[in-house]
């Protein structure tokens, strides 16, 4: 490590000054606060969305017909496949970008 001259101050640059890198950087985060950037790189495919409502939909009429009672005898199986379907449903839609 160098040694500091005592005879002079040890600012360089004037005072309140940033590096060009820093305050560039300082710029864009201000700017960007609060949102986020999706590039396009980053993008679901369009299966994703296809597989959450196709789930919700298809979860769904299996509970209500199992309701109903237009797929046979009512079941809890017919309602906990519903609500595994409508689960996946969910995940997917955290999935998607």
């Amino acid at each position: 490590m160098v040694r500091q001259d005592k005879s002079k101050s040890g600012r360089v640059t004037a005072k309140g000054t940033v590096p060009h890198n820093q305050a560039k950087a300082a710029s864009f985060a201000a700017e960007t606060e609060g949102r986020v950037v999706v590039s396009d790189d980053d993008r679901s495919s369009i299966i994703v969305p296809i597989i959450m409502f196709g789930t919700f939909i298809v979860g769904g009429l299996m509970i209500l017909l199992n309701y109903l009672q237009l797929i046979g005898e009512p079941s809890n199986w017919y309602l906990l496949g519903g609500l595994g379907l409508i689960l996946v449903g969910i995940v997917m839609a955290t999935q998607y970008r």
